[in-house]
């Protein structure tokens, strides 16, 4: 099942970077990466067209307060974010009735792409997850055309779940893959309930 959660107050730090709440002061930063085409379109979304749209969606981060801010400390801007999202097809993905988890989704600005900035976000993000929210699973996505994501995710730890069609903003659907994570700690197996669908890598 989906697992509550709220980031007031938590600010992560990794050697290179912070992960915070978004603030209204970083408009410029979010609409510098977020206007860039092909930055969004990865993920599933459209660039920004005009600063109006970066703050509607700015806005809506920091009432979700589930999605959190990457700033780079060597400049102090925002160039990405990462979100703990709850994940979709709770009543279809039965197997996880009993557990506690949520879905990881992530952007990053096209300046910073391979660096291995995001992996250091994410894996931060899993620690804090597992350790101070004792989270059993965490779930994370990508299209198949996207490499990079996939790269990061197996640097993580996500091993291939199922295979999925996703439901993009763009009105579009791109085939893909769930992967999933288990907490270290927990001595969990999931009995898969779509072997049609299981993906073994």
């Amino acid at each position: 099942m989906n697992a509550s959660f709220d980031l007031t107050g938590v600010v992560l730090e990794s050697k290179r970077l912070i992960l915070r709440g978004w603030q209204l002061s970083d408009l410029d930063d979010f609409y510098n990466y977020a206007s860039v085409p092909g930055v969004g379109e990865m993920a599933g979304w459209h660039h920004h067209e005009n600063k109006e749209e970066s703050l509607k969606i700015l806005k809506h981060f920091i009432d979700g307060k589930h999605v959190f801010a990457i700033i780079l400390k060597q400049t102090g801007k925002a160039i990405g974010s990462i979100g703990v999202e709850p994940y979709e097809m709770e009543d279809e993905l039965s197997e996880f009735f009993e557990y506690r988890g949520r879905e990881i989704g992530y952007v990053l600005g096209k300046d910073y792409w391979g660096q291995g900035l995001m992996p250091e976000a994410v894996q931060r993000l899993i620690d804090y997850l597992f350790q101070d929210q004792d989270l059993d699973f965490l779930l994370c996505g990508h299209f198949q055309k996207n490499h990079q994501s996939r790269r990061v995710q197996e640097k993580c730890g996500f091993v291939p779940y199922r295979k999925l069609v996703f439901d993009t903003r763009m009105g579009t659907k791109e085939p893909g893959t769930l992967r999933l994570l288990i907490n270290p700690k927990k001595n969990i197996q999931f009995a898969f309930s779509h072997p049609e669908t299981l993906l073994i890598e």
